[in-house]
């Protein structure tokens, strides 16, 4: 369920997230522009703009997430295993099966299932949510912020995620071996839904949004949305001063319900041209169909998963079904199990979810770069990831790890854009 919960995400923003900015320097020399440009050398003049001690700072959080994904699984699976072999699903069952209706019993399961994978789960939310961001100054909120942030998103996933999946297991239950692929025709109508009422509804619920105030900045922003045949009025403007340092922006919804947003950290610790280089790029992804497009290849991916947990699932239930208390794959008892295939696979193809996003993450720099025509402003911001994302990676560690282009990758990119423009 966690790594639904984390696809959810990012369908619902597709974000450049950046930290929170101090003084903003100017231009190293060599990435001027001039006769003899070098775009190595500028590149290299940027990434020398990091100190060894903020680099190690940035490298030590960074590399700590790869551990951290890896602890996620073992935790997870250690969730299922107190479910399938101590006993607390089949004692759930019993709870649930004082109901009179099958489908009340079934619906409580997944409830009950739901509230206490998250309390199970609570010890490493903390650490990884809040005392780890703590720790690397991320974090604005006190721990009673967050842990109401965190119980809000609690009743939104299991309300809506109770009801889901009572959906998906009445298919799977009618259609036999066929119940993958209506389980994944389930899901995606899901995610559809999620994504269209997100902006509207769920955002709303964790942060206050505005219009950004009248000025050059607003201005610059619609005049580049106009120029791009984005039907954007508006730009809206969000508080996530009062949970992260972090300044990001982001384009999400579905339609009617796209919006343009950026937080109040860009707002105010960003240069004009730095907030245009960023925006530029939101508006790549709407210009550029990024969200319908990521909806189609994810949903792809659910279906390879959920195709591969019905395979697995089956030759486990027959060896340890009546031990876990599991009849069959259309059993709710059996959702822990599925929710610990789900994990392995999520965790096995995270290379493949941070390619394609980080594929149309690439192809929004390149539109912003040519929108806002600031390559510096955008070189400057991506050297501003540095303070919780690895600016230098290797190649074959960009691959799996990251799901944006590393801070060396936008600079050289910003470097490279601008040594081909006429000077």
């Amino acid at each position: 369920m966690t790594n639904f919960c984390k696809l959810l995400l990012l369908l619902f923003s597709l974000t450049l997230v950046l930290p929170a900015a101090a003084a903003q320097p100017a231009a190293p020399a060599a990435a001027r522009s001039g006769p003899a440009f070098d775009v190595e050398a500028a590149t290299q003049r940027y990434l020398d703009t990091l100190t060894p001690a903020q680099k190690a700072r940035s490298d030590a959080y960074f590399e700590g997430g790869y551990w951290l994904q890896l602890w996620e699984l073992v935790y997870g699976l250690g969730v299922a295993a107190v479910f399938l072999r101590l006993g607390l699903g089949r004692w759930l069952t019993g709870v649930a099966g004082r109901l009179p209706r099958p489908w009340l019993r079934r619906l409580a399961y997944l409830f009950g299932y739901l509230l206490l994978a998250w309390g199970l789960s609570f010890p490493l939310s903390v650490y990884v949510g809040w005392v780890r961001e703590q720790q690397y100054g991320m974090s604005n909120q006190t721990f009673g912020a967050w842990l109401a942030d965190a119980l809000k998103g609690l009743a939104l996933s299991a309300v809506s995620g109770s009801f889901l999946l009572l959906g998906v297991y009445a298919a799977v239950r009618r259609t036999g071996r066929r119940g993958w692929a209506w389980a994944t025709g389930i899901v995606a109508l899901a995610l559809v839904l999620t994504v269209f009422v997100g902006p509207v509804f769920v955002a709303p619920l964790f942060n206050q949004y505005t219009s950004v105030p009248a000025g050059p900045v607003r201005e610059g922003i619609l005049r580049m949305a106009r120029a791009n045949g984005v039907p954007a009025d508006n730009v809206y403007l969000f508080d996530a001063s009062k949970q992260s340092k972090r300044i990001s922006a982001n384009v999400s919804g579905l339609g009617r319900t796209i919006r343009l947003s950026l937080n109040d950290n860009l707002l105010n610790r960003c240069t004009p041209a730095e907030v245009q280089a960023v925006m530029g790029h939101e508006l790549g992804h709407y210009v550029l169909n990024h969200i319908p497009k990521m909806l189609v290849f994810f949903v792809v991916l659910i279906g390879l998963g959920l195709w591969a947990v019905d395979v697995v699932f089956h030759r486990l239930l027959g060896r340890y079904g009546p031990g876990w208390g599991i009849a069959s794959l259309g059993d709710v008892a059996g959702l822990p199990l599925v929710a610990a295939l789900l994990a392995v696979f999520g965790f096995l193809a995270t290379p493949v979810f941070n390619t394609i996003i980080r594929t149309q993450e690439q192809e929004a720099d390149m539109f912003g770069l040519n929108t806002a025509r600031e390559p510096d402003a955008f070189a400057k911001v991506a050297m501003k990831l540095s303070e919780y994302r690895k600016i230098n990676p290797g190649p074959v560690e960009e691959i799996i790890f990251f799901d944006h282009p590393s801070g060396r990758t936008r600079v050289h990119t910003a470097m490279q854009w601008k040594a081909e423009q006429p000077r």
